[in-house]
């Protein structure tokens, strides 16, 4: 039988490439316009993952000369204040992009506050109207995690029409635009999920395999065709013997590097094309407000 070596999609040098390219486009543009483009992150609560993600965002904000508007509040904040300050964002001409960082504390509905976001500062891509202007295939916002997977198959000149692409997950956040996203393209999809009878059978024929429920080590080499494309999505922390915790994904990626063509490390690969998507759509949001 053939054998391979699977070959890297570096997300992490794509995000740099489009980080410096933001960099360029902002600084040229700024002088023009009289303002850097906005991005307002809301963090409720002290969650220590959410607080590191937060900074992340703040950080690449800072790199490419995007101004934060970020807000933290206490855990017991009430849903009218985060409503009260979502209308003022939405009016504030400086912020260009608003985001909720997930999750919230329970007493929160998280998607009503997403309703309350202006569709065109929505930069998570998650509102009804941008996710409707998907599934229509018109332009607008789109969500992170997908997009960022759809500019890293492109990056690395990979096929779509016509391919067998296998999306395992069905949430908002990820599965089901990936899924719309990849038709979009001209892909074949099949989507599983948890109820999924014989998942095995499913993604053994697939080209395209994008993994994005939150199992450490489902997809193993028995699952993967030789030469499929394998997209990890999953962020799962894991904890050895010693207790020393490490991320993985959803792949068990030493068993599939004999199989697969192209692979996304954990981490380097999805994520940080999520925070890149989340910076171009706050500057597509720029180009809009200020042309």
């Amino acid at each position: 039988m053939e054998t391979t070596t699977a070959k890297l999609l570096d997300g992490k040098a794509l995000a740099a490439k489009i980080h410096q390219q933001l960099q360029t486009q902002i600084h040229q543009l700024q002088a023009k316009v009289g303002r850097p483009p906005g991005l307002a992150v809301l963090m409720v609560g002290d969650n220590p993952a959410s607080a590191a993600y937060v900074r992340n965002k703040e950080k690449a904000c800072a790199k490419v000369g995007i101004a934060s508007f970020g807000k933290h509040f206490p855990q017991e904040t009430s849903q009218q204040e985060l409503e009260a300050v979502i209308a003022e964002l939405n009016e504030d001409a400086r912020v260009d992009g608003i985001l909720v960082q997930l999750p919230l504390p329970d007493h929160l509905d998280a998607v009503s506050l997403l309703h309350q976001i202006h569709p065109d500062k929505d930069a998570d891509g998650l509102h009804p109207v941008n996710l409707g202007r998907l599934v229509r295939g018109e332009s607008g916002l789109r969500s992170c995690t997908p997009a960022g997977v759809m500019h890293l198959l492109a990056e690395y000149n990979i096929p779509l029409r016509g391919k067998n692409a296998v999306v395992i997950g069905r949430s908002i956040l990820v599965g089901k635009p990936m899924a719309l996203m990849l038709l979009e393209a001209d892909a074949t999809v099949t989507v599983a999920h948890s109820r999924s009878q014989n998942l095995a059978n499913i993604t053994k024929n697939a080209d395209i395999i994008i993994a994005a429920v939150g199992r450490p080590g489902l997809i193993n080499a028995d699952m993967v065709k030789q030469g499929a494309i394998v997209v990890d999505v999953g962020m799962n922390r894991v904890t050895d013997a010693n207790g020393n915790s490490r991320l993985v994904g959803d792949v068990d990626l030493q068993s599939i590097a004999g199989v697969a063509e192209y692979f996304t490390p954990v981490p380097g690969g999805v994520g940080p094309m999520t925070v890149a998507i989340l910076l171009q759509n706050t500057f597509t949001s720029y180009l809009r407000a200020t042309s």
